[in-house]
């Protein structure tokens, strides 16, 4: 046996602290708080990121940047992902969610011309890219922005 086969590994199984139980448990009385002061108290303790009064991280740190709170983003399919299809198939966002494609739509759905397609299928998505329409046109199909 070695060190690494130890089953459960050492150390992942920690037994929880009992506290004030006693003086001969070695957590009574005060329970491992020690005597008064802030973390003694019950709710005792300060928020996250306080830093005793010191201006805290967040506020040193200068803002950056812009949040665009209407930006669209938007789910990636490639072409070569739609092989799996057979030919003929209508793709629409729907069908791409049942297949497990996109896992979220997002605020829609973008197929980019990475790879390339090998069946004649009519598309429909938000976006396309310019390679995209070429290629799926090139092998017959057909693609429509919705």
């Amino acid at each position: 046996m070695k060190l690494h086969e130890l089953s459960p590994a050492p150390g992942s199984r920690k037994e929880r602290k009992r506290v004030g139980r006693g003086i001969g448990s070695g957590n009574g009385k005060t329970s491992g708080r020690g005597h008064k002061g802030q973390n003694a108290r019950s709710g005792g303790g300060v928020r996250p990121g306080f830093e005793g009064g010191q201006n805290p991280l967040y506020r040193r740190l200068p803002k950056r940047g812009f949040n665009n709170p209407f930006r669209k983003e938007y789910a990636i399919v490639n072409i070569e992902q739609l092989n799996g299809f057979e030919a003929g198939t209508e793709v629409t966002p729907e069908v791409l969610l049942e297949q497990g494609i996109v896992k979220n739509p997002l605020s829609g759905i973008k197929i980019l011309g990475n790879g390339e397609l090998k069946v004649q299928l009519t598309v429909k998505a938000s976006k396309f890219s310019q390679s995209a329409v070429e290629k799926i046109e090139a092998a017959g199909g057909k693609t429509e922005v919705i």
